[in-house]
C-alpha cells in the first residue's frame, strides 16, 4: 500500500479531541491521560492523515477488559511487536485507516519517543520542516509503509535525541522491536 502524505489538516486537532472524548466516555476511569501526538499533532507539519493518539494507563492489563468497548468505537487490536504497549487502529467508511491509539503504561508516559518528537517538533520550525520534507520525499518514492519509517528513523533518532537531551534524558533507541 502507497503511503499519502498531505498538507497539514486544521480539523486534525478537533478530530483528535473528538476521539479522546469518545475513549473518555466509552472507557471511564480507565485512561489517566490521553493526547493528540504524531504528525497530525503538529500545526503546519504534513502528514499521513491518520489521527494518532497516545493514552496512559496503571499497567497495561487495565485495558484488557475493555476491549469490547474500544471494538464498539471501531478500535480494533494489532500486534505490533513494540515492547510496552498496545496499539489498536479504527478505519473510516471506506476502510482506510483514520485513527490509531497507543496505550502505554503510566511509568513511561514522561519519556515517550512520541510525545517528545511532537513538543520538539511544535518548538522547532527546522527540525518540522526537514522532518516534513524527508516524508515527502520517502512517500513520493515506490515505498510501502515499512519502508517509509525505517526511511525517517534516522531523523527521528536524530531529532528524539535533541529532545531527550534538552531535558536532561538518555538517549534510546526510536525503533521498537
Amino acid at each position: 500500500m502507497a503511503v499519502v502524505i498531505v498538507d497539514y489538516d486544521a480539523a486534525w486537532p478537533s478530530l483528535a479531541e473528538q476521539a479522546c472524548e469518545e475513549l473518555v466516555a466509552a472507557l471511564p476511569g480507565v485512561f489517566l491521560e490521553i493526547e493528540h501526538v504524531g504528525s497530525t499533532s503538529v500545526p503546519g507539519l504534513a502528514a499521513k492523515p491518520i489521527i494518532d493518539l497516545m493514552a496512559s494507563v496503571p499497567t497495561l492489563e487495565a485495558v484488557a477488559d475493555h476491549e469490547r468497548a474500544l471494538a464498539g468505537l471501531g478500535y480494533r487490536s494489532e500486534e505490533t511487536g513494540m515492547r510496552e504497549r498496545l496499539f489498536y487502529f479504527r478505519a473510516d467508511a471506506s476502510g482506510r485507516r483514520s485513527h490509531h491509539l497507543h496505550v502505554v503504561s503510566a511509568g513511561t508516559w514522561d519519556t515517550r519517543n512520541e510525545r517528545l518528537l511532537r513538543d520538539h517538533l511544535r518548538a522547532d520550525p527546522r527540525a518540522a520542516s526537514e522532518y516534513a520534507a524527508l516524508k515527502r520525499h520517502l512517500a513520493g518514492g515506490d515505498v510501502d509503509a515499512v519502508a517509509y519509517t525505517r526511511g525517517k528513523t534516522d531523523l527521528i533518532q536524530r531529532l528524539v535525541d535533541e529532545a531527550r537531551q534538552a531535558r536532561g534524558l538518555p538517549c534510546v533507541p526510536v525503533w521498537e522491536e
